[in-house]
């Protein structure tokens, strides 16, 4: 196997990797308490599914922000550059997380609580607007031919490892802290520990160099005055079509992840510590997944791989409510393995797949643009969907929502078939 671009390249891999990882370690550990701890301690209310869904309410507003942050860093970035725009999108998501460790709960300071959570939360949101789309054509834009879909992957791979150290961290803060030291002061930790994360990924960025694809776009041409005009105007298309190509991924994840845990904690009764440790073992899959979309777009095209993992998200929409509902251990973790490793093959070849639709120019603006709005179509509302549905009519209908994913997907890929065959 040949590793020499991989080793070439390192610290700009290592350096679109942290990045993710820290975006989903952030918005994970902000989605683990939100559905362990955060509907109690900053939204009193009169009964625990309402404090559940005004919790995943506030986690959903960062969904919002992100196309905001997507359209302001993706203006800097498409003209001053992709380095000094990641690294303030990641200043900007590292201390919002950061301050949530030291924000007063509801019984502290009443109405101000929530307020303040919220605010940070959106502030969260902002940064991660502009952070993928960086970290994807930091690593696609320096790979030599013939790598793309392997460079496209690194980025990716941030998902399962901010998944692992988040989830991980919460495991041991299980076995470590009782209930009630959790929920006092424990879920703090998690937000303190990312300052660590965030300092690893500022000090690998200020090592990298502008990628190679911008610096010549930037001799040929000046810069385009307003990015998001530009899309909006000559590429409409491929904003469209990409931002329903990503509805699939965020909603995979987000009903395995955030909802999942919810529920297995609340209605099937599952200790935390045992549901996050099977979520861990099913986030192995995903991160498989992520590997083989990569090696297999090379081999194919991103675009097939794209689209033989949305129909099997449709699959999946199937047995995913079936699995969760069984209450058996054994089948609940293989329903996550499954819908995790399929979420890998939808995700795993959108770092190459979203920027091969834009032209270098306007790239940074139209790759976030496209995946944060689809971030709200598939992310968004999927536990709060989910925990309405599983209400109404039990969990076999959670999978309605990845069903309906799936093929909003597929009809993304639809749209530029022809452009994207390629990519």
């Amino acid at each position: 196997m040949d590793l020499g671009p991989y080793r070439l390249h390192r610290r700009v891999l290592v350096a679109s990797l942290v990045g993710t990882a820290v975006e989903f370690y952030d918005f994970y550990i902000y989605g683990t308490a939100a559905a362990l701890v955060f509907g109690p301690l900053f939204f009193p209310s009169e009964s625990e599914s309402a404090q559940l869904m005004l919790s995943f309410m506030s986690f959903g507003l960062a969904f919002f922000a992100r196309p905001v942050g997507a359209v302001v860093f993706g203006h800097f970035g498409d003209r001053i550059g992709r380095k000094s725009t990641l690294v303030a999108s990641l200043m900007l998501m590292g201390c919002s997380t950061l301050l949530i460790a030291f924000l007063p709960t509801y019984a502290m300071a009443g109405w101000v609580a929530p307020l303040l959570l919220c605010t940070l939360r959106f502030g969260q949101g902002f940064g991660l607007g502009g952070e993928w789309g960086g970290a994807a054509l930091l690593a696609v834009e320096n790979a030599p031919p013939g790598w793309r879909g392997r460079f496209g992957m690194a980025p990716q791979l941030g998902a399962p490892v901010g998944f692992i150290a988040a989830n991980g961290l919460f495991l041991l803060l299980g076995l470590w802290l009782s209930d009630a030291e959790f929920a006092a002061w424990g879920w703090r930790i998690p937000f303190l520990v990312s300052a660590v994360l965030v300092g690893l990924g500022l000090w690998v960025r200020l090592k990298i160099h502008e990628t190679p694809a911008f610096a010549e776009a930037l001799k040929r041409e000046p810069p385009v005055g307003v990015p998001f005009g530009a899309v909006l105007r000559d590429h409409g298309v491929a904003l469209l079509a990409g931002t329903f190509a990503v509805v699939a991924c965020f909603a995979i994840f987000y009903l395995a992840t955030s909802f999942a845990l919810a529920h297995g904690t609340t209605a099937l009764g599952y200790a935390k510590e045992q549901f996050l440790l099977i979520q861990l073992g099913a986030i192995l899959f995903m991160a498989t997944g992520i590997v083989f979309a990569g090696y297999w777009s090379d081999a194919a095209s991103a675009q097939r791989v794209l689209s033989w993992g949305c129909a099997a998200t449709v699959g999946i929409g199937f047995l995913f409510g079936p699995s969760l509902a069984s209450g058996s251990w054994i089948v609940v973790g293989l329903g996550l393995s499954a819908s995790l490793f399929v979420m890998g093959l939808v995700y795993g070849p959108l770092g190459v797949w979203l920027p091969a639709l834009f032209p270098v120019r306007v790239r940074y603006t139209g790759a976030s643009v496209a995946f944060n709005v689809g971030g709200i179509l598939g992310g968004a509302g999927a536990p709060i969907a989910a925990q309405w549905l599983s209400e109404s009519g039990g969990t076999n209908f959670v999978g309605l929502y990845l069903g309906i994913a799936g093929l909003l997907s597929l009809l993304g890929l639809l749209l530029v078939r022809s452009r994207a065959a390629t990519a």
